[in-house]
């Protein structure tokens, strides 16, 4: 029986891995300008793009709990050469890659539709 318990536990414990896992499968980061430690403490969130301008991007995300953000609205900057799709239009569902710079801030590594 606690083999059965054990077992059940893990399996709903990699769950929410492999979906993170899979939700950003359309992201190609071979060719991305990042170290290896930038790619290694990469998030991943859902969002709404609300515009996108010259550097930056407006948009609404989901709750961002590995690096304790709340869902909010927010301009993030783009790092030159990020991952991009490019047919985006305000109020298109994606899915970004946060990647943290030297300086400790939060910038937009890719944005690909979900």
């Amino acid at each position: 029986m606690k083999t059965l318990i054990l077992a059940a536990f893990l399996s709903m414990a990699a769950t929410p891995v492999v979906l993170a896992q899979s939700s950003h499968s359309g992201m190609d980061h071979s060719n991305m300008p990042m170290t290896a430690e930038q790619m290694d403490g990469a998030v991943h969130a859902n969002a709404v793009v609300n515009s996108i301008g010259d550097g930056t991007a407006n948009v609404s995300h989901d709750p961002i709990p590995e690096i304790g953000w709340p869902a909010m609205t927010m301009d993030l900057p783009l790092l030159e050469g990020a991952e991009m799709s490019d047919d985006l239009t305000p109020g298109d569902s994606v899915i970004l890659m946060l990647v943290k710079g030297d300086d400790g801030m939060y910038a937009i590594g890719g944005m690909m539709p979900k």
